[in-house]
């Protein structure tokens, strides 16, 4: 039963990670470490597909091996970031758009003191 549940863990990580290519606000690289994560706790052979992959590989060793991240990465988390807190201060009533902006400071700077990898 629990392999079971990190394989679907896995499987609905990589499919929301597929949503994130066309979906601008959505993170792609993220869901695919996680869905490594999951693989490596259920199919080897998933797992070795994704680290082995030319695009995402890469991003998914250099998680594991320094906890890093690509500066394009960090660019692109920020600008995210940005573009959440203009729409909730367009869209939402306050406090909301408050507290995107504390979330947005607090894991932007989390994510900016990563190693670059």
């Amino acid at each position: 039963m629990r392999r079971a549940t990190w394989l679907a863990g896995g499987v609905v990580s990589l499919a929301l990670g597929a949503v994130g290519t066309v979906l601008p606000l959505l993170p792609t690289v993220p869901f695919v470490i996680l869905a490594a994560f999951c693989f490596a706790r259920s199919s080897p052979r998933l797992e070795a597909k994704l680290t082995g992959h030319p695009r995402f590989g890469p991003h998914i060793l250099a998680w594991r091996e320094r906890g890093a991240i690509s500066r394009k990465g960090k660019r692109a988390a920020l600008a995210a970031f940005a573009v959440s807190t203009v729409i909730a201060f367009v869209f939402a009533p306050m406090p909301a758009p408050l507290i995107t902006v504390a979330a947005a400071a607090i894991l932007g700077t989390w994510i900016w003191t990563r190693p670059e990898g």
